[in-house]
């Protein structure tokens, strides 16, 4: 069975061999990555080509000629890991925020669900230490907001650490999402909640970044906040684009 881990980036350089590092010494047979670099100027793109010197055939690299944000990248992840004939699908981040060791979990998890999410907010997961007052304060209110507007019944409905069985995602219908920024993670949840897919939430600690900067903007707040509305609308007639 082939596992691939979708990684889009952007200015990643920093963290990209820790992550490389820690995924392939996972105990997982078929593990491969896949990095969809959105035009880095630091270099993320070549450096991840470098590492795939050190891991023949298991490191992926597409580069995309703009950068187009979070939503397209995963899309084109998406297609391209099933095109590389993958089995199971995790996505996550590529700052170290999610990390990797969790995989074998998420893997067992798919023998009995569709999807797997991985959790800050159910029983056992946790966020940063060394998030301040003010930063739990807007996160949680940010996943009320999102779970009461889009109606995902998901306790993180935000979370970009996800598993997913290959019939999922060639179910959902890729080529209509239309998410840029991180409002995407909640329209995939959203799609497979009205599908009926089985979801498992998997507790988590998320930590803040190790290197680089934060990709959080005014743009993708503000896109946030009012595509909320039309994911759930959207969501509403979804039907699944193939037989599975």
């Amino acid at each position: 069975m082939k596992t691939l881990v979708v990684t889009p980036t952007y200015n990643e350089a920093a963290n990209i061999s820790e992550l490389v590092a820690r995924l392939f010494a996972l105990d997982v047979a078929g593990l491969e990555l896949l990095v969809v670099d959105d035009n880095s100027p630091d270099g993320t793109a070549a450096a991840a080509e470098e590492l795939a010197a050190d891991y023949p055939d298991r490191i992926h690299v597409l580069r995309k000629p703009g950068k187009e944000g979070l939503g397209p990248a995963y899309v084109a992840g998406f297609q391209r890991a099933l095109g590389l004939g993958a089995d199971r699908i995790i996505q996550m981040d590529a700052d170290l925020s999610h990390p990797p060791e969790y995989i074998p979990e998420f893997l067992e998890r798919l023998e009995s669900h569709d999807v797997v999410v991985g959790s800050r907010y159910v029983p056992g997961g946790q966020t940063d230490a060394r998030w301040g007052r003010r930063r739990r304060l807007l996160s949680s209110t940010g996943n009320l907001y999102t779970r009461l507007v889009s109606g995902v019944r998901l306790r993180d409905p935000r979370s970009g650490f996800k598993g997913f069985r290959r019939e999922v995602l060639e179910s959902i219908g890729l080529e209509r999402l239309r998410s840029r920024g991180f409002v995407f993670q909640t329209e995939v949840a959203s799609c497979c909640q009205q599908l009926g897919y089985r979801i498992a939430e998997v507790p988590i600690l998320f930590y803040d970044r190790k290197a680089g900067t934060s990709k959080m903007s005014l743009d993708i707040i503000v896109e946030a906040l009012w595509r909320l509305f039309l994911v759930r609308w959207y969501s509403r007639g979804i039907k699944r684009s193939v037989r599975v």
